[in-house]
């Protein structure tokens, strides 16, 4: 029963998206929660009947099958497809498929998904509401792991879908790729998105570490969904997915068993994935045919030094010169905070420290675990005080377990 649970959900995730992506796609943006609701009694019937009969031989085949049943039947019923969806539905859409028959080959799937991911990545949509839709439309996830996620809950999460949905219906947004002159433009929110949405996973303040790898996942199948394509096959498309592959590559070692974080100087490079890490000099490589230097390409850049193994001069020097560049380009306190510890590791913690008093980060806890430990080297009065500061700010048990153990190492034996 665990096993064909597993897989049920397994299943959803896959095949979820593509689903209401296709009937999204023949009937319009206006019925997208409709297509959910018939993708979801969909997965429903597939538990209740192959609980009893056992699972088909082709799973995708038979949901794709009942699918197109389900939303047939929905629209002869209420008129709806007659009434209000004809008139509706584009020139462009009829060439495209036979009216009312729902078109599940590959090639269209794709297509569809890649219109759908545009579409949420919407300007009109907060930034917030399309990591939401993103998470729920082209991820497959549910409520419960959407809110999970945000360390919300399931009303907060429904609501703010239900707005982003309305919003696509009120803006008429429909689900084609911009014109060529609007597609970098475009393209740059959609990196945006699946950015923000890998670092929801990969710094997610969640305990559970399934769903953190799960959301990081989703985020770099988007990301490649892109390089299927010439238009969106662009360099920092590239430099994004390298980014992606380069911090997925040392999940496994960034957490003990008790959960608690392991920090990067810490960490055991044996647990760091080399698949991941020769997939993001792959697409680190692709990304340097173009002319522009974006924020991806530096932060991809930077990634790749953090998984050499070898800790020397030269790696932390060029870390330091990509973070002063991406200052430049991309300024936030995260990145400057990034680049003190980076000016520690290159050039010693005087100079460090100098810089880091300046930033005066007060409400960020990682900002005081660094001031703990440069203060380490010069008085262990204001290290004690850095980070019992850090523990106060810190928002999970996790956090507070490794500061505490930081703590117990200065006190008194």
């Amino acid at each position: 029963m665990k096993n064909q649970h597993e897989f049920l959900k397994q299943l959803f995730q896959q095949e979820f998206a593509k689903m209401v992506a296709v009937i999204s796609k023949q009937y319009g943006l206006q019925h997208i929660e409709l297509a959910e609701d018939i993708v979801s009694e969909t997965f429903l019937l597939a538990t209740e009947t192959w609980g009893d009969k056992g699972i088909p031989q082709n799973p995708a085949a038979w949901l794709y099958t009942v699918a197109k049943q389900k939303t047939l039947y929905h629209f002869r019923r209420n008129k709806i497809f007659e009434e209000k969806v004809i008139p509706q539905v584009t020139l462009t859409q009829e060439t495209n498929t036979e009216m009312g028959e729902l078109n599940f080959s590959p090639q269209y799937i794709k297509d569809s998904q890649l219109q759908m991911l545009f579409a949420i990545c919407s300007p009109a949509i907060a930034s917030e509401a399309q990591i939401g839709l993103a998470l729920r439309i082209l991820c497959g996830f549910g409520i419960d792991e959407i809110a999970e996620a945000f360390l919300s809950n399931k009303e907060t999460i429904n609501k703010r879908l239900f707005r982003a949905r309305e919003k696509l219906r009120a803006d008429n947004v429909k689900m084609e790729l911009p014109p060529p002159g609007e597609i970098n433009n475009r393209l740059d929110n959609v990196l945006h998105i699946i950015y923000l949405l890998f670092n929801e996973g990969y710094y997610s303040k969640t305990q559970n570490q399934t769903l953190q790898k799960e959301l990081c996942i989703e985020a770099l199948q988007l990301g490649l969904m892109l390089t299927e394509y010439e238009t969106t096959n662009l360099p920092q498309t590239n430099a994004l997915i390298a980014l992606m592959c380069f911090h997925a590559s040392r999940f496994d070692a960034r957490e003990n068993i008790d959960g608690t974080t392991i920090l990067y100087d810490k960490q055991n490079a044996e647990l760091w994935n080399a698949d991941l890490i020769n997939q993001g000099v792959h697409f680190l490589e692709l990304s340097a045919k173009g002319n522009e230097v974006t924020s991806y390409h530096l932060e991809a850049r930077i990634a790749y030094w953090h998984c050499q193994k070898e800790d020397t001069h030269q790696k932390w020097q060029s870390i330091l010169q990509l973070y002063n560049q991406l200052l430049m380009i991309n300024y936030s306190p995260a990145v400057a905070l990034n680049r003190t510890y980076a000016l520690y590791k290159a050039n010693g913690w005087q100079e460090a420290l100098t810089e880091a008093e300046k930033l005066k980060l007060e409400n960020n806890h990682f900002y005081f675990l660094l001031l703990g430990e440069l203060y380490q080297h010069q008085d262990y009065a204001k290290a004690l005080l850095s980070y019992q500061r850090a523990y106060d700010l810190a928002k999970t048990s996790t956090e507070r377990n490794g500061i505490q153990g930081r703590i117990d190492s200065l006190m008194p034996k």
